[in-house]
């Protein structure tokens, strides 16, 4: 059985997808783009009020779950220049405790949704 999680702190999603899907005792999110969810403007001052907006919006499910980053045990980072990991990771890595922080893959691609410079999704467990 799934639960569809979602929630108004979070920007509504742009296609057919949910912001997240519970099933069992494992939440798994939608990637987050640094669209604003009272505006659904996009956050493109920098990268990294890009990638806060990015966690931000992730915080936002993850709470609307009842779940915080600490339950995170697996994350996709999607960039588009490979050249602003440290940036992106500089943000990142203020919201998990470096010592329980979850697996992960940062990859560059090509594009992303409505061309941003990075996505984040999210596996946690309750």
């Amino acid at each position: 059985m799934k639960k569809i999680i979602n929630t108004s702190k979070a920007p509504a999603p742009i296609g057919p997808y949910n912001q997240a899907i519970l099933t069992g005792n494992t939440l798994y999110t939608s990637g987050q783009i640094a669209l604003d969810p009272e505006t659904m403007e996009l956050v493109t001052d920098s990268i990294e009020a890009e990638t806060t907006q990015v966690m931000e919006n992730m915080k936002a499910v993850l709470v609307e779950a009842g779940l915080t980053f600490e339950n995170v045990v697996k994350t996709s980072i999607f960039i588009s220049d490979m050249n602003n990991f440290s940036r992106v990771n500089a943000i990142y890595g203020k919201y998990f405790d470096e010592a329980t922080a979850p697996a992960r893959e940062t990859v560059e691609v090509a594009n992303l949704p409505k061309f941003v410079n990075v996505e984040i999704s999210m596996i946690a467990i309750q």
